[in-house]
């Protein structure tokens, strides 16, 4: 029997560097299913849509008795994203708006109509582990080893959640144990630089009757630098319900690098011809805030790690920021030697040895004076 968690995922990303903030905007549009990195430092973000489920027959257990219902659901879904504090850090909070209504069958049939929150959950996501990559576009000697698959792409980036379900939502959702803890596990495998693979592993309302356990697997595709596809399964194993196997395709475009628009449906028939249909469509849009961090380099070039120290320190310590006093030395004038042609060096060696003989001859016509001078007689 089918337990409705018609939840989808759509994804672009595009790295840079080893940092979690990128460039174009990481949507995690329009479901549960998640990458391990983060949005980024000072970057503020809104994912929203409108959606329509449809609820054929739901069959579930409550306290030994065997209950079951259809409903209709419109509502809109909002999840709001930030970094703060740590790059690797994700602060969220998931909401949807919704109005339902639900025709219960068994065991007394009688109709009900809620408006109001359906999901109310605030939670934090860090990335435990990146992977890095080899760049192959340097790689210009050989064509194979430039076009052969890295296998340090198989290694996935791995990311934790952990989030509180709030229990402020209608009747119909409210959770009769109260609030109820959140855990997740996600990885992302950048098979390409188009192709991406990702997998959850969800622990969902735990310590409550209601408690569920899921895997999601994910992969995404893009055709173009703005048009993006994703196919996914989900499998769902609810405490009080049989298993729920859900699939999934959708759609992504990029407006411009900071807004997204999406669209995802989802048909699912199980063996007791329960029938449910998912139809969504949403955006998403980001402030773009974030500043990137410099390492410096010495003289040598190795990293010159500052010490910021503690709070106090950094109170009563000395203003690390003011410039400091480096002396002036005056750079010695170089002579430069200019350039001359063979014409030009041959022509100076020639007057070079010219000169040079003159004074020679000059030197041998005195000397020769000298020698044969005879002063004047005096004859008087």
């Amino acid at each position: 029997m089918v337990k409705l968690r018609l939840l989808l995922l759509f994804s672009i990303i595009f790295h840079v560097g080893n940092a979690q903030y990128t460039e174009v905007i990481n949507s995690k549009r329009p479901g549960y299913s998640d990458s391990p990195y983060s949005v980024g430092t000072g970057v503020y973000q809104i994912e929203a849509g409108l959606f329509y489920r449809k609820i054929g027959n739901y069959l579930y257990q409550d306290n030994g008795v065997t209950s079951s219902y259809n409903s209709s659901i419109i509502g809109t879904e909002v999840l709001l994203r930030t970094g703060q504090f740590l790059e690797k850090l994700e602060l969220n909070v998931d909401l949807a708006f919704s109005r339902e209504k639900r025709n219960i069958v068994q065991p007394d049939p009688f109709s009900e109509t809620n408006i109001g929150l359906s999901r109310f959950t605030v939670g934090a996501k860090y990335l435990v582990y990146m992977p890095t990559y080899n760049d192959k576009t340097k790689e210009i000697r050989s064509w194979k080893k430039r076009n052969s698959f890295d296998k340090k792409r198989l290694i996935p980036a791995v990311g934790v959640y952990a989030g509180l379900n709030t229990n402020l939502l209608t009747s119909l959702q409210k959770n009769p144990d109260g609030l109820s803890p959140k855990f997740a596990v996600f990885t992302q495998n950048n098979i390409s630089d188009k192709f991406i693979v990702l997998t959850n592993w969800i622990a969902d309302q735990m310590f409550t009757d209601a408690r569920e356990y899921a895997f999601i697997l994910t992969t995404t595709y893009s055709f173009t630098e703005k048009i993006s596809a994703f196919g996914e399964g989900h499998v769902l194993f609810p405490a009080n319900s049989q298993y729920d196997i859900q699939f999934g395709l959708g759609g992504a475009y990029l407006l411009s690098k900071d807004m997204q628009i999406d669209v995802a449906s989802r048909f699912i028939k199980d063996e007791y011809g329960d029938h449910t249909f998912y139809f969504g469509v949403g955006g998403s849009w980001r402030l773009d805030k974030h500043t990137d961090k410099y390492q410096l380099l010495d003289a040598d070039g190795n990293l010159n790690e500052k010490k910021e120290g503690n709070f106090f320190s950094r109170l009563l310590g000395k203003n690390n920021d003011e410039p400091r006093k480096v002396k002036q030395v005056k750079a010695k004038k170089r002579k430069v030697k200019e350039l001359k042609s063979r014409k030009d060096k041959e022509l100076a060696k020639k007057a070079k040895k010219d000169a040079k003989e003159a004074r020679k001859n000059e030197k041998k016509k005195e000397k020769d004076y000298k020698k044969n001078y005879e002063p004047p007689s005096n004859d008087n």
